[in-house]
């Protein structure tokens, strides 16, 4: 049963005007349930819509996608079943981030592999997490090494002082969600997103998502203006090293639910060349998570 305080994601969202270069990957979203087949976890903190691997090839295609990166949401906590299944019905043309705990077994880790599973997600926002186990993502982090994974972490950006140096201590590439949620009520040369900066600038193992201007923004659609110049400072500044994903189905929006055709016509907003397009849409993913294909 959905929460009522979240809303359901865009049932009729708009074909963009923006039309995305060949081979584009969508490298932010999620697959939930649905719920009779793939439950959500007893401690999850929000309860979400179904919104399964059907829908999702859907969006994609209406969007003008040709792959997506799946992220394991903490509302099916560290049962990853829902997202491997979504990989494997995928024919090689998704690849997934999974949540697992410190006692995960090397089998269960082979077996994501070949599902497509190519890293971890650390959450780092307290009020979707009930505690903070550093020890346990230190050996998680090890133990990925081998299968040549990297980390997905997500946080806030008034929590970055404090996790800083656990977070340069990974021994993987790490990828940061949503550039770290700023506050783009200060400015976006300020001391809060000069710290981001500095992640990425003094670590070069560090690639960040430019997604979710409507999470982060205060002003809101259909423009999100705000997100703009923190957007635009992290492509301008580590064009190699971004990647834009849509987040639907959207967990845990309350103010409004974005048309995804809209977030997609935001895209030139930020990365304004078709350079810069190619770069963030192609060209990056690819390397990331299908470097096997790229000749």
């Amino acid at each position: 049963m959905i929460d009522p305080d979240w809303l359901p994601f865009h049932p009729a969202p708009s074909a963009p005007e923006f039309m995305v270069p060949d081979g584009a990957v969508d490298a932010h979203c999620h697959v939930f349930g649905p719920v009779a087949e793939f439950p959500f976890a007893p401690e999850r903190k929000y309860t979400p819509c179904d919104a399964g691997k059907d829908k999702l090839w859907r969006l994609r295609d209406h969007l003008g996608f040709s792959r997506n990166v799946i992220v394991q949401a903490t509302c099916h906590g560290a049962d990853n079943r829902a997202l491997a299944d979504a990989l494997q019905s995928s024919r090689g043309k998704a690849r997934g981030i999974a949540t697992v705990r410190s006692t995960v077994t090397g089998d269960e880790l082979a077996q994501l592999h070949v599902a497509g599973v190519r890293g971890v997600r650390f959450n780092f926002v307290k009020r979707l997490v009930d505690s903070l186990p550093i020890d346990e993502l230190a050996g998680i982090a090890e133990r990925i090494v081998p299968l040549g994974w990297h980390i997905v972490i997500y946080f806030e950006a008034a929590d970055l002082a404090d996790y800083y140096d656990f977070f340069t201590s990974l021994p993987v590439t790490v990828v940061v969600d949503h550039m770290g949620r700023p506050d783009v009520s200060q400015p976006v040369d300020g001391s809060g997103f000069n710290l981001f900066i500095k992640l990425l600038a003094e670590n070069e193992n560090f690639w960040s998502k430019v997604s979710c201007p409507e999470r982060i923004s205060e002003v809101g659609p259909p423009g999100y203006e705000d997100v703009i110049p923190f957007a635009r400072r992290v492509i301008d500044t580590f064009p190699d090293r971004v990647l834009w994903g849509s987040d639907w189905p959207h967990p845990n929006m309350k103010s409004h639910m974005p048309d995804d055709g809209k977030l997609v016509d935001f895209i030139p907003d930020i990365a304004p060349t078709e350079e810069l397009q190619q770069k963030l849409l192609v060209d990056n993913p690819m390397r990331l998570y299908w470097p096997e294909e790229i000749s």
